[in-house]
């Protein structure tokens, strides 16, 4: 009898033993056939610590009107501005595909923004001539946001208006993702976790709105699905940080 009841232990903790073998097996499966987890796509594009990765649009570098603040790039506008002269950022890479990530702080009555798909070339002096932009604004103060709800933070600028404000109030930051994807034709926005645009990316719908925007007669806007991220100088101070990107 004992002999029977040691055979039926030593049974049963085999058997045990190979389940566990087989979920150990099965486990590993799932993790080698599993997508990697999204946070394994974001590349950091601006780390809190230094400008690497960026310059300033037409120029080598960053010039001293940029400073790193408390993990954040801060723009101080010169008092003595030459004509012509301007200090946005560029990336040094360019993109097609994919969802950017960062926070905002504009100063009281300020206006900045950011831009995608930016050429860079000698005669044009601006990232606006080439990239569209998504508008950082404090509403309340400066006139742009009384110039119709286009020209209003989280707006593709003079296109698409958000559905709503939900900027947090001047001096606190606000966190937003921009997701341009040609292969869904989809641009996003979304400020605060509250998704506030929503646009096509690709002709005809594109180029329909570029027709009846500002820009309609300008020979480069948004013509180049590839191209560089680019954070203005509007002459006003702002603040960015935690700036990351993934590429879809």
């Amino acid at each position: 009898m004992k002999k029977l009841l040691f055979t039926t232990f030593l049974a049963v903790l085999l058997f045990g033993c190979q389940e566990k073998a087989k979920e150990k097996t099965e486990d590993k499966e799932m993790a080698k056939a599993a997508p990697d987890t999204p946070e394994e796509h974001w590349t950091v594009l601006f780390d809190g610590t230094s400008f690497d990765g960026w310059h300033e649009y037409l120029q080598e570098g960053v010039s001293e009107n940029w400073k790193i603040e408390d993990g954040a790039m801060v723009f101080y506008p010169p008092k003595d501005r030459k004509k012509r002269q301007s200090f946005n950022l560029i990336s040094d890479k360019e993109y097609t595909d994919f969802t950017l990530s960062l926070e905002w702080r504009i100063a009281e009555a300020g206006n900045s923004g950011f831009f995608w798909g930016i050429k860079e070339m000698e005669d044009l002096r601006q990232p606006y001539e080439t990239g569209p932009e998504i508008q950082v604004l404090d509403n309340d103060k400066h006139p742009d946001g009384k110039n119709g709800t286009n020209h209003q933070a989280g707006a593709l600028y003079d296109m698409v208006s958000p559905s709503q404000d939900v900027t947090k109030p001047v001096g606190e930051w606000n966190l937003c993702e921009l997701t341009i994807n040609h292969k869904t034709n989809t641009g996003i926005v979304v400020l605060n976790d509250v998704e506030i645009v929503n646009f096509p990316v690709n002709d005809p719908e594109w180029g329909e709105m570029v027709a009846k925007s500002k820009f309609a007669d300008w020979e480069h806007f948004a013509k180049y699905t590839t191209g560089k991220i680019g954070i203005q100088d509007h002459g006003d101070g702002v603040s960015f940080r935690n700036i990351k990107i993934k590429e879809l």
